[in-house]
């Protein structure tokens, strides 16, 4: 199946421009998003305006697209989200004893390949990947796309995280690997309890706390 014009520069945009911590604060260059992949600026208007009825973009008049930093109300909400979503996941998967723990070891060991590199992007994909393991192993599809919804907010503020403490990636493993091992041993208190710090973790870097 073909991918359009519209939808290539979406993902793009989503990606990559959106997920470069540079670019808060910044007007997108449509021309230059055209022209590093290579399709007209119509599909990267039309993108864009999907972008900001995501509310991940701000179209603004004369001007046009608008990176907003994050802002601390919107980190909160993000991770208070995630927090139901995944504690629910964590508690969902051990009494139908599908935890992904093999792929989930192995989100883990591609992120620990990752560490120090300078494509800080790939090791937050790899990040939201590992939690998405764990939200799909429910079986609940409609929730698995509503999280799936928030992969640009996730991959955004990680990389951020990254950026504000130079020792966050070892930190993230860490943490990643006490959900395993809580997950691993069917103790749904202790893998909760682990979801909860790995996110408050996150959240301070964010804000700086």
């Amino acid at each position: 199946m073909q991918v359009s014009g519209r939808d290539k520069a979406y993902e793009f945009l989503k990606d990559t421009i959106l997920a470069d911590p540079e670019m808060q604060g910044r007007f997108i260059s449509e021309q230059d998003v055209a022209d590093r992949i290579g399709v007209s600026r119509t599909p990267i208007r039309e993108a864009l305006l999907l972008l900001a009825a995501e509310d991940l973009v701000q179209l603004v008049p004369k001007k046009g697209a608008y990176v907003a930093p994050i802002s601390g109300r919107q980190v909160a909400e993000l991770m208070e989200l995630r927090g139901v979503v995944e504690r629910f996941a964590a508690e969902r998967v051990l009494a139908a004893g599908t935890a992904p723990i093999r792929a989930m070891r192995e989100a883990i060991e591609r992120q620990t390949s990752l560490r120090g590199m300078a494509d800080a992007r790939e090791f937050i994909d790899v990040d939201r990947r590992f939690h998405a393991l764990l939200v799909s192993a429910t079986g609940n599809e409609l929730m698995a796309k509503v999280y799936e919804g928030l992969r640009a907010r996730q991959v955004r503020a990680g990389v951020v995280a990254l950026y504000r403490s130079e020792g966050r990636q070892d930190a993230v493993l860490l943490e990643h690997e006490s959900i395993v091992a809580a997950l691993e041993s069917g103790d749904v208190g202790a893998a909760t309890a682990a979801i909860s710090a790995h996110l408050e973790s996150t959240l301070k870097v964010l804000l700086g706390a």
